[in-house]
Parts: structure tokens; C-alpha cells; sequence
């Protein structure tokens, strides 16, 4: 095992180069054991995606040899751009009506203790690819009933229809990431709506979910403006939230405007805390599944109520 520097992971593949040399704090440990080789071979054997490449996250040896992982669903072209979001653009292919089983193989081979299901965006279909979420998350009981479920949803244009889908499937957690403070909103997700996402949060959590958001740091906010964020989501009484730091995908994407000093996450977690979220991980390296297993089991009926 070994420790390796972000700078090194992005020198080491030319489409990760960025201007901006990086704070020393920014340290992974690089180890492929056994459970992530695992987990990478199962994925290539079932022909599956998962975000944690994708959007080359730098927590996959952490989490993988924890054996968890987020799948990525519904392919992995988005028909959205989103300037922080390094998964491909484009038009998608069709729909892999075999991909819910294949998931769910997926988690009772790798025994998975909890699972994190994810999509890109597919605003070309009517539901936005709800049907596939929810035929996922039946799949997945069928072979692994003790697995916890996690689903980390988009918008879908704010189709209530389609969200109810997805609920009525009753996954532990319902997961939808705001990502950026409302000022930004209109030019880093030109295609979402921040009010859209937190009516969704609010409608999921009306459906009796145990919802989560998660929000990146350095793309051009200030530090009150995210908790400005925080206070929307506990308006619609978001029960989890996760805070981190954006890093530049490509010299393509948006440029980091700054770095936050890691004293500043253990701040705003603490805020966070103190407004009554139930679980928060805030920090430069934390990302949206991150740990993501400590939050399954908060259930909606031990959620303490926001504070008013």
C-alpha cells in the first residue's frame, strides 16, 4: 500500500492535468487488495459502470476494498453537461432492460453490505430512467434481501410521477445532490433548477424516504452561501448531507476557484450538525457515497426534526 499524492494520479494520465497544484492534504492511499480487485473484475465481467470511475473519484481504493461501490446505471453517456461532471456528454444508447439483473448479480456475488445505485441523465425518456431504478432496486431484494440500498437520483425534469416510482420501491436512503449554491446554479447545471432539487428532496421526503443531499466546495461560492444551502435542505428536512471539495476533472472543465483549508469542512460539519442534519461527512476528499454504508441505518422515524 502506498501513499500517493492527487498531483501524482493526475500527472499520471494526461486528461486529469490541471493548472493548479494542489494542497499537500490531498493524499490517497493506493491499495488494490483483493476486495477491489474483486470488485473490479465483477464489473468487467457483468459489463457494468460505476461512478467511482467515471468520475474518477479519488476514494475508489478506500471504499472498494471496503467493499462498496456506486453503480452507475442507464449507460454512461448523459444528456446533460454539467461544467464539473466529467462523465461523458452525448446522445445515449438504448435502454439495457438487462442491466437491473446484472446489478443486482453484481451485489450478491461481491456481498454487498450496502449498495449505491446512481444514473446519469436521460431527459430523452419519459420517466427519466425511474423504471430501471425501481426494476434495480426489485432485483437486488430478490437476491440480496439483508443489502441496504442507496439510489442517488437526478431530477427527471421534475416528473413527480417518476419520483414516486423510485420511492414506492422503498430504498433506505433516496439520495439527490444540489452540488453547488443557487447564485452558481444557473451556470454550472445550466440544464437543472436549484429549486427543483429541493421540492424534490421535500416530495421524497413526504414519501416517507430518509434523504440525503451532497454539496462541493471551490467552484466560486462563499462559505455562507453553503450554509445558505444546508438551510434549504433542512427546510425540506434533508436528514444527510455530504460536503467536499470539487477538483478539476479535465482542463475542459470548471477551473477550481479555490481550495478550502480542511479546518473550514470540520466548520461547516459541525453547522451542519447544529442544524439538525443526523449524519454528516464533511471534508476536502469526502464525495457523495462516501462512507455512504455508516448512513443506512438512519431510518425516517429516528430522524431528530430540523431545528426552526
Amino acid at each position: 500500500m502506498s501513499l500517493i499524492s492527487i498531483e501524482t494520479l493526475r500527472s499520471s494520465n494526461s486528461a486529469l492535468a490541471s493548472h493548479r497544484r494542489l494542497p499537500t492534504w490531498f493524499t490517497v492511499r493506493a491499495k488494490t487488495g483483493p476486495d477491489y480487485l474483486d470488485i473490479k473484475e465483477t464489473m468487467e465481467r457483468l459489463k457494468l459502470h460505476t461512478i467511482c470511475e467515471e468520475a474518477r473519484c479519488p476514494n475508489r481504493w478506500e471504499c472498494w476494498n471496503a467493499r462498496t461501490a456506486t453503480f452507475l446505471i442507464l449507460g454512461d453517456i448523459c444528456t446533460r453537461r454539467c461544467h464539473y461532471c466529467s462523465v461523458e456528454t452525448g446522445r445515449p444508447l438504448a435502454v439495457d432492460h438487462g442491466e437491473p439483473i446484472r446489478v443486482a448479480e453484481a451485489i450478491r456475488a461481491l456481498g454487498l453490505r450496502h449498495a449505491v445505485i446512481t444514473s446519469v441523465n436521460r431527459d430523452e425518456l419519459s420517466d427519466g430512467g425511474a423504471a430501471i431504478f425501481a426494476e434495480t432496486i426489485r432485483q437486488t431484494r430478490q437476491r440480496s434481501p439483508d443489502s441496504t440500498i442507496e439510489v442517488l437520483i437526478p431530477d427527471f425534469a421534475g416528473n413527480e410521477e417518476a419520483l414516486s416510482i423510485v420511492c414506492g420501491e422503498k430504498p433506505e436512503i433516496l439520495n439527490h445532490n444540489i452540488e453547488t449554491v443557487r447564485r452558481l446554479f444557473p451556470s454550472i447545471r445550466p440544464q437543472g433548477k436549484y429549486q427543483r432539487s429541493i421540492e424534490l428532496l421535500g416530495k421524497a421526503k413526504q414519501q416517507g424516504m430518509t434523504t440525503k443531499s451532497g454539496l462541493i466546495l471551490g467552484m466560486g461560492e462563499t462559505l455562507d452561501e453553503a450554509r445558505d444551502v444546508m438551510r434549504d435542505l433542512r427546510s425540506v428536512e434533508c436528514d444527510i448531507v455530504t460536503i467536499g471539495q470539487y477538483l478539476q476533472p479535465t482542463r475542459e472543465h470548471l477551473p477550481v476557484d479555490c481550495f478550502y483549508d480542511p479546518s473550514d469542512f470540520a466548520k461547516l460539519g459541525e453547522d451542519a450538525l447544529a442544524m439538525g442534519f443526523a449524519h454528516v461527512e464533511s471534508g476536502p476528499l469526502v464525495r457523495s457515497s462516501y462512507h455512504a454504508e455508516r448512513h443506512a441505518g438512519l431510518r425516517s422515524d429516528e430522524i431528530t426534526p430540523p431545528s426552526r
